[in-house]
């Protein structure tokens, strides 16, 4: 289902805004839930809204975005909040803007400017943006934003920088499969605030729009930080829009509202069937190769017991865009492994001279 465009309801609760949504009328299957993320909103308030509107409390999620953020967040309910631990890993897909020439306490538009040295189209010689793009793609060495969810000697980093200490972090390997401008560059003038201004005190600034696709643990916002050093200017993020997770795209997201008008035309229904879930099978065909089953081996795996690693051979490609584009080990690659009837019993890995079960969900 594509999103709607019906307003997002909103229930104001002190400083803080939460979802106002109706409970389902019964407990929705086992399944993924696809969600289209409004802006404000954490992802905890979206899964919190989720839980009344799926009529249960297991409802998990496989990666937050940042309140300023919208869009895909794949939950898990019931028996698949188990599933979410082999898509955290998933590639990601995001639209976002960046301001050159200004750079912010967060490196996103929450944050204090903190240097505006302004940038001008006329500072972006035909190549250069592009020279700088190509730089950051393909495996890098990435700095974490200081305002991201990572410990510190058992403390969240950004907690630390709200409390005013320095936080030094260490470059991870991560893989940008691809960044690319998606509109020609466009000129924008800022206030010391931030706010749009011709004022004589405002400095102009370069937004371009871009596309990153890139591995699980890529920090956007360091990467419109990066490309603003690259360039000599200094640049923060001001939008960001994640269209993909793996093979799912924001095309088949649900908004609170798509939900919330689901679950009430369900309560009317004499047999209310619960908030439309995407199945374990589906998503496992998508997600994962597929190891058809003989009935003895599926058997076998229903009592957690594993089979020769050679059955793995008999794997088949998955449906969609694999969770990630990057070459994995056999030990690091998932299998679904499916009963002779299509019957989604168990998450496989190979270990050693086994294909041992990671995950049974179809137990004897």
């Amino acid at each position: 289902m594509k999103a709607s465009e019906r307003a997002e309801p909103v229930e104001r609760t002190g400083a803080r805004r939460r979802p106002d949504v109706p409970r389902g009328a019964v407990t929705a299957a086992d399944g993924i839930l696809l969600v289209d993320k409004p802006q404000r909103l954490t992802s905890h308030d979206v899964v919190g809204a989720t839980r009344r509107l799926a009529a249960t409390r297991k409802v998990g999620h496989a990666g937050t975005l940042d309140p300023m953020a919208t869009g895909l967040l794949l939950l898990g309910i019931g028996r698949a909040t188990r599933f979410l631990t082999y898509l955290v890993g998933a590639d990601k897909t995001y639209e976002a803007t960046v301001r050159l020439g200004v750079e912010t306490t967060t490196e996103d538009a929450d944050g204090q400017i903190v240097a505006a040295r302004g940038c001008r189209p006329s500072d972006l010689p035909e190549g250069r943006l592009q020279e700088a793009l190509t730089a950051l793609t393909g495996p890098i060495q990435q700095v974490p934003s200081a305002v991201s969810a990572i410990k510190v000697d058992g403390v969240r980093a950004y907690q630390r920088v709200r409390d005013g200490q320095d936080v030094d972090l260490q470059a991870r390997p991560v893989t940008i499969h691809e960044l690319r401008l998606t509109a020609e560059p466009r000129k924008a003038i800022v206030e010391a605030d931030g706010a749009f201004s011709d004022g004589p005190d405002a400095a102009e600034a370069v937004d371009i729009d871009i596309l990153v696709s890139c591995s699980s643990g890529t920090y956007v916002r360091a990467l419109a930080r990066d490309l603003g050093r690259a360039l000599g200017c200094g640049a923060h993020l001001t939008a960001l829009r994640r269209t993909a997770v793996g093979p799912f795209d924001i095309d088949e997201a649900h908004t609170l509202a798509d939900l919330s008008a689901q679950v009430e035309t369900d309560a009317s229904n004499p047999e209310p069937h619960g908030v439309t879930t995407l199945p374990l099978e589906e998503v496992a065909r998508r997600c994962f190769e597929r190891l058809s089953l003989t009935e003895d081996e599926a058997r076998a795996l229903r009592y957690g017991q594993p089979l020769d690693a050679e059955v793995l051979e008999r794997g088949e490609a998955p449906e969609g865009r694999r969770l990630q584009a990057s070459a994995k080990t056999a030990e690091q690659c998932v299998v679904a492994g499916f009963a002779p009837g299509g019957r989604l019993v168990a998450l496989l890995r190979h270990q050693g001279p086994r294909a041992r079960p990671v995950l049974v969900l179809d137990p004897a």
